[in-house]
């Protein structure tokens, strides 16, 4: 684990990228090359793109021409990572996808949808170590679910089970709690210049 972000310093997400917040899942996979990953995905190539506002169209596309049983990815690295992203797709919180690409790796995944139903997952070596709706905090899986609790509470989730419970900032604390685990920190300046090479991914069924 490293860092010490916080939902904070994600507080940009909302204004720089407003439909990343809305519909997104964004995959961060370790010690694997973006095209290794497409190759494991099963993804046919397509253009590559740069920046990350270039997706939404082709991701929006994909959907409406395949149903959602195709997904439209973009995948960059980012030192020892690849950073993999979908706008409106979750083939990144599909564990019949994801389990197999984390043998012998780490693989970090969160994903929201425009009805707030949210996602967060770890991944290693074949295991789902922890899962979890951002949302809903306070109830989570995995072989692991509690080893993060300091880590979820400092990223800025309210773990309490209580109808009071703090329900902003979850989206952002996502990204923090991601950042935590891989020690990839997104930033404006990554995502507007990150080359990406793209793929059309078919979505396994359970």
């Amino acid at each position: 684990m490293t860092g010490t972000t916080t939902a904070a310093d994600y507080a940009w997400l909302q204004e720089r990228y407003p439909h990343l917040t809305e519909a997104y899942c964004v995959t961060l996979v370790r010690a694997i090359a973006p095209e290794a990953l497409l190759t494991e995905l099963k993804a046919e190539p397509q253009s590559g793109l740069t920046g990350v506002d270039a997706l939404v169209g082709p991701c929006y596309d994909a959907w409406e021409d395949h149903g959602g049983d195709r997904q439209f990815v973009g995948v960059t690295a980012v030192g020892d990572w690849s950073l993999m992203v979908e706008f409106n797709g979750y083939l990144g919180v599909t564990e019949e996808a994801m389990l197999p690409v984390s043998r012998g790796r780490r693989v970090v995944s969160h994903f929201r949808n425009v009805n707030a139903v949210d996602h967060f997952y770890w991944f290693e070596d074949g295991d789902t170590r922890l899962h979890f709706e951002p949302l809903f905090a306070c109830t989570r899986d995995g072989s692991h679910p509690d080893e993060l609790l300091t880590q979820m509470r400092e990223s800025g989730f309210d773990l309490r089970d209580t109808d009071d419970r703090d329900y902003g900032d979850h989206t952002e604390a996502a990204f923090a709690l991601a950042h935590r685990l891989t020690g990839i920190r997104l930033t404006p300046e990554l995502l507007d210049k990150a080359e990406f090479v793209c793929g059309l991914a078919p979505l396994p069924r359970a």
